[in-house]
């Protein structure tokens, strides 16, 4: 058989890249076909490769701990007649790492969630507004060498489409300090630019006793980490809450629990219920349902809805229910149970994890009554639904208002004050509340 490169296969639309963690098979094993060869992590998800052929592995591309690019060949497979190739990387890495024309778009490395360069050893932003495409790995090197991005702007690039490599990195780094480098001046920006041209932000140190524990963060809370700051960055976030009456619901699943267990073989939380009413809300209100893109608002169809998750780790994770709102209730149950237990797993796929439009998140699990939830950006909104508790309150009768034992709890509506205003935000949040108090305790299912 003709030797077969093995190639990064595409992981979902927002994913650009992925690190090796772990090759399950070394130079001279024979694989078989789909058999797994590889463990890699992105910043979607962590999963296996399987061999796209069965014969014998003959040269690993790269080692564990790099980042290879969709499309990118990662691996040999030959048979046993071809001669093994020398197990070294580095030679391969020049061309491998670099992305053809056809490998990886532009516009989709913007959407990576974990920047590999926003800045230089100065402090400076590194290729903020940029007409030119850069890959990781020319990022990567001008953010250790310290390259401005104005003499990035200046280097020649001999790739496809004239895309800077990184043969022109180290060309550019020999001859940068015997020669006068020519950077030109910065073009004017305007004091609305400078306010949304994103600023790296100084950490301040951090003294360490000699009774302190030094605990180094993996990977996924270093994405959290990232995310969490730029969203806080990028969108200034408004809270608005609510308490809501939820008697009627507390009764009637008391009520149906174990019928519904029995029947469907699935535990019936609350957590479906109150995704019925945020997308019964969600078509009320579609604006709330957006993302902004520059000066462009985008109001998006489809409602996708994501569940924040706890895992075992700590960290965080959040399955996202495409096109939930064509779910019933038992659908939305079986949904949110399905993805709750395979993400505790590890076992979500990359599409399972993005795409989606609005977020919900359940800090009543950890016995909190209410949270003032980050956005998941891109999208402009997110509902924390707090811990129910027994409290009195006044019931307005016909007859009279008197005082009475009610199940209540406060949603906690964090939105983006560019395009959803209090008005809409804040109503957005009671539209919710009303579906809940308004259940019908009568209600089959």
């Amino acid at each position: 058989m003709a030797e077969i490169e093995v190639l990064l296969p595409k992981m979902g639309e927002s994913v650009a890249e992925a690190t090796i963690t772990n090759w399950l098979k070394a130079v001279g094993d024979t694989i078989e076909e789909d058999e797994p060869l590889v463990e890699i992590a992105t910043d979607k998800v962590d999963s296996e490769v399987p061999s796209p052929a069965g014969g014998v592995l003959k040269k690993i591309l790269f080692n564990e701990g790099d980042v290879v690019q969709v499309g990118a060949a990662f691996a040999i497979i030959g048979d046993d007649s071809s001669p093994l190739a020398d197990d070294s990387p580095q030679d391969d890495k020049k061309t491998a790492t670099e992305p053809t024309e056809n490998e990886i778009e532009p516009a989709v490395v913007e959407q990576i969630l974990e920047p590999l360069a926003n800045g230089n050893a100065k402090n400076e932003s590194l290729a903020v507004e940029s007409s030119r495409f850069y890959s990781p790995l020319v990022k990567s090197i001008a953010l250790k060498e310290g390259i401005k991005t104005q003499e990035l702007e200046i280097i020649e690039g001999s790739g496809a489409g004239g895309r800077v490599t990184k043969k022109d990195m180290l060309n550019f780094l020999q001859n940068r300090d015997s020669a006068p480098v020519s950077v030109p001046a910065e073009p004017a920006v305007s004091q609305v630019q400078k306010a949304v041209v994103p600023v790296p932000l100084n950490t301040p140190s951090v003294p360490v006793g000699k009774n302190d524990e030094i605990i180094q963060m993996d990977r996924m809370r270093k994405l959290i980490a990232d995310h969490m700051v730029m969203s806080k960055h990028v969108a200034p976030h408004v809270t608005s809450f609510v308490e809501a009456d939820v008697t009627n619901i507390v009764l009637w699943r008391n009520k149906m629990k174990n019928e519904f267990l029995k029947r469907e073989g699935e535990k019936l939380t609350f957590t479906p219920i109150f995704m019925e009413a945020i997308l019964k809300a969600l078509k009320d209100m579609p604006n709330v349902n957006s993302m902004i893109d520059g000066d462009k608002i985008i109001i998006k169809k489809d409602l996708n809805l994501g569940m924040a998750t706890a895992l075992p780790s700590g960290n965080l994770i959040v399955p996202v229910i495409h096109n939930a709102d064509q779910y019933n209730l038992v659908g939305l149950a079986k949904k949110v149970n399905d993805l709750a237990n395979r993400a505790r797993q590890n076992k979500l796929s990359p599409d399972e994890i993005q795409g989606g439009t609005y977020t919900m998140t359940n800090v009543g699990t950890f016995g909190n009554v209410m949270g003032t939830p980050i956005i998941n950006q891109p999208q402009s909104a997110i509902l924390a639904v707090g811990a129910i508790r027994k409290k009195p309150a006044v019931i307005e009768t016909p007859q009279g208002d008197t005082i009475g034992i009610r199940h209540m709890m406060f949603l906690s509506h964090s939105y983006d004050h560019r395009n959803v205003d209090g008005a809409l935000g804040g109503s957005f949040v009671r539209k919710v509340a009303d579906y809940l108090e308004n259940f019908d305790i009568n209600r089959e299912i």
